[in-house]
């Protein structure tokens, strides 16, 4: 898949088939994913009463193969890396502490703090201990939900469950999870199928121009291609459902999406171009 920003920016390209991204961020490049969300099936054992075997050694795997694949010097997750909301239990800090094990010793790790991401930094960045159980050289950084910006200004990262910090909204190019958006497809018998979806645009300055943290953001007075590109991420958690990007009557997740596209397209994992995503 190609990137579908022509653009002498910043070079977001998706893995084809898979739920993730590449970036080039100066000299580094980094993996990018979203809603990891370890742990998933107990939580569904706990919370609902759903007995779902745990897929955590697929998950560790695809990932690993994908590290393995993109070679990057740092894995960034753009939030909900766990899914309990408060302190991780025992077989989601497991899962964690297994996953790390198997990456890369040198791979930094950097996480945006999702809703689901609890307490993470309590014991994921506790340096003595982590170390120890994971035997990782590379560092882990935790930041809060609202993001980050790598490199020069270049790309924000942020989950897209709160406002997005001012550095992140000043990036050419900011990525978002929080959604994993997803489109009901049907053919012409009635044969249904969900799909993950990449959502990828441009962002409408309109709801952001009230809001007083945001006064010292030129592009919000211009709008138009000056505009920071938008990628929303599909969740790497194939368990997880989504926002239908299609289907009338769906809400978004985002308290600023969709009044702060705008325009998006839907892209299938396999780089299939659906259109502008309401009319997919």
């Amino acid at each position: 898949m190609s990137d579908p920003f022509r653009s002498d920016g910043p070079r977001i390209e998706p893995v084809p088939g898979e739920p993730a991204a590449t970036a080039t961020v100066g000299t580094e490049r980094a993996l990018l994913i979203a809603d990891y969300h370890a742990g998933y099936e107990a939580g569904l054992r706990d919370d609902r009463g759903v007995d779902v075997p745990s897929h955590a050694p697929e998950r560790r795997e695809r990932l690993c193969s994908l590290l393995e694949r993109t070679d990057p010097n740092r894995l960034v997750v753009c939030g909900d890396l766990m899914h309990s909301i408060g302190e991780p239990g025992g077989a989601e800090r497991g899962e964690l502490e297994v996953l790390f094990d198997s990456f890369p010793s040198t791979l930094d790790v950097t996480v945006v703090k999702g809703n689901h991401d609890g307490l993470i930094e309590t014991w994921l960045t506790a340096d003595d201990d982590f170390e120890h159980e994971t035997g990782s050289t590379g560092s882990v950084t935790v930041v809060p939900g609202d993001g980050i910006a790598l490199g020069d200004n270049d790309v924000g990262i942020c989950h897209g469950h709160t406002w997005p910090a001012p550095s992140v909204l000043e990036c050419d190019v900011i990525c978002l999870g929080h959604e994993h958006p997803c489109v009901r497809l049907e053919d012409d018998i009635g044969g249904r199928r969900i799909e993950r979806t990449w959502l990828r645009g441009r962002f409408d300055p309109t709801p952001f121009r009230d809001r007083p943290e945001y006064e010292e953001i030129s592009w919000l007075e211009q709008g138009g291609d000056s505009s920071p590109r938008v990628v929303v991420v599909p969740a790497f958690n194939d368990l997880v459902g989504g926002t239908w990007m299609n289907l009338p009557g769906q809400s978004f997740l985002s308290p600023f999406l969709p009044a702060g596209l705008a325009s998006a397209e839907a892209y299938l994992l396999d780089g299939t171009r659906l259109g502008p995503y309401e009319s997919v």
